[in-house]
């Protein structure tokens, strides 16, 4: 399936992350996540390898060996909009010493959502009749009262144990199903991403220019992202 940028979500992580060369689905467990808003242009994101190389004049031949892997800057430009939460933490990430946790979610207008029911049981049970996602979806729940005690509204979980009707979570994908100790209140939404359509990593956030032009231009921002390390697609 073609994978679409049209309708992605950049989102940033609430507080700083450990400095890291390779990074696993258990580092971004339990972050608190804040879009960015007015994605205008996403930036490339992923590694390089560089190549070593030897001429030999003994047989007129050149000889090759992988060098190092670097991570190009990721540069996002936005409509820049002063009152909006993930752009003031991105302008305060800026100022930061460590690198930041981020998730681009591609073609995030795909999601799917529907009221759901979780129960007070070990593990939880999420209730979602027919929902057709397979085991490592990532999930984000929302209530319009409290969740159960053990699940946080806007953390993301990965799909375990899933049946025809129903499914637990976990915090990591394939991780322990998470237990739940009170009922909460409310109704509980759910809402689901196509596997592989999620990159987590970590990154400095940058300062960047703002865009000029002639008297018909919107202005728009840099965001730069320097990757620290390889992406991780789930």
């Amino acid at each position: 399936m073609l994978q679409k940028i049209a309708g992605s979500a950049l989102y940033i992580g609430n507080a700083p992350i450990a400095y890291q060369t390779e990074y696993e689905a258990t580092d971004f467990a339990g972050i608190t996540w804040t879009r960015i808003l007015g994605w205008q242009t996403s930036g490339d994101l992923g590694a390089e390898q560089a190549m070593v190389s030897q001429t030999l004049i003994d047989n007129n031949t050149t000889v090759y060996a992988k060098g190092t892997i670097s991570f190009p800057i990721m540069s996002n430009q936005f409509v820049p909009n002063l009152s909006d939460p993930g752009q003031m933490l991105f302008a305060a990430a800026r100022r930061a010493c460590k690198p930041y946790p981020f998730r681009a979610v591609w073609g995030a207008d795909c999601e799917e959502t529907a009221a759901v029911t979780i129960s007070n049981a070990e593990p939880a049970v999420v209730g979602w009749v027919a929902h057709g996602l397979p085991n490592g979806t990532p999930i984000v729940f929302t209530t319009t009262g409290t969740l159960p005690t053990g699940l946080t509204a806007g953390t993301t979980y990965y799909v375990v144990d899933a049946a025809a009707d129903s499914f637990s979570v976990a915090a990591t994908p394939g991780g322990s199903p998470i237990d739940t100790s009170g009922a909460g209140t409310g109704t509980h939404t759910a809402t689901a991403v196509p596997v592989g359509e999620t990159d987590l990593f970590a990154g400095f956030a940058l300062f960047g220019v703002k865009s000029g032009g002639d008297s018909s231009a919107n202005r728009l921002a840099t965001f730069p992202i320097q990757p620290i390390a390889p992406a991780l697609t789930i």
